[in-house]
């Protein structure tokens, strides 16, 4: 994988699957279409890997028109925009307020049903961008959705898990749920920058339990599959763990005297 400096953060990675060189055709015909036609033209939701992959694919093709939009500023999950000079702005994002009938705290649907249940509806993944939660409502979450989905979806999404629910289209999100939640921050100190040792500080669990899951397949960094303990990380990395959580690399301090470094992370 490919750096950018010794501690920065990691540089552009080529995309390593037939699925990602597809999405960059992709991105790269329909900046094609849409500068030779005058008419935007948009993706679907696109996690913030496929972002740097469509970046990088509006690079080769000569676009400097587009743009990443998730509905919200501070959005994890979004649509890119090619809007060619003189042409409209589009609008690409519907919200939805999804509600659930005797939710409580405690004994609420919660990010995973909700969109297991939009899912379930027959749609694609790149249909659905974040989904928030109401921190004063238990079981209300806002989901960003495409904007020609919002009405079918609004229609039919009834259930999420074990309760009754509705879906209501939103015209604007509350300040509370757009708000950025607060992070508490750790500190470990570590060995190397390998991912196998970083994994093990984050997880609170012993370096072999780390590689043995980085071995089994369960760990994937930056949305990709993580193949060998010895991959070097850098400032900004994610680490999802198949059933574990995902983990945010925050920055990487200097070497301590007895060669150490100091690492602050959190957790989604």
């Amino acid at each position: 994988m490919a750096s950018s400096s010794e501690h920065g953060e990691r540089g552009y990675i080529p995309p390593q699957s037939d699925e990602e060189r597809l999405l960059m055709r992709r991105v790269e015909e329909l900046c094609r279409l849409a500068d030779a036609r005058g008419i935007p033209r948009a993706t679907g939701f696109l996690s913030d890997r496929e972002q740097a992959l469509a970046a990088a694919a509006m690079n080769r093709a000569g676009c400097d028109f587009g743009r990443f939009w998730g509905g919200w500023d501070a959005a994890e999950r979004k649509v890119l925009c090619v809007e060619p000079p003189d042409t409209w702005v589009l609008e690409p994002v519907a919200v939805l307020r999804l509600s659930a009938f005797g939710a409580q705290a405690g004994k609420a649907p919660g990010h995973r049903e909700y969109l297991g249940a939009l899912l379930n509806l027959g749609i694609e993944r790149a249909c659905v961008g974040d989904l928030l939660p109401d921190p004063q409502t238990p079981g209300q979450m806002y989901a960003f959705v495409l904007q020609g989905k919002a009405d079918f979806l609004a229609a039919e999404l009834s259930r999420a898990g074990a309760w009754t629910v509705r879906a209501q289209l939103c015209e604007q999100v509350p300040d509370r749920v757009l708000a950025e939640p607060d992070r508490t921050l750790y500190e470990a100190s570590v060995a190397s920058l390998r991912a196998d040792a970083v994994l093990a500080s984050m997880m609170h669990t012993s370096r072999a339990n780390a590689a043995q899951a980085i071995a089994a397949g369960r760990v994937e960094l930056n949305h990709l599959p993580l193949r060998t303990t010895h991959e070097p990380v850098y400032a900004n990395d994610l680490f999802t763990v198949r059933g574990a959580g995902r983990w945010r690399l925050q920055s990487i301090g200097a070497p301590t005297r007895k060669g150490r470094i100091f690492v602050t992370y959190f957790q989604y």
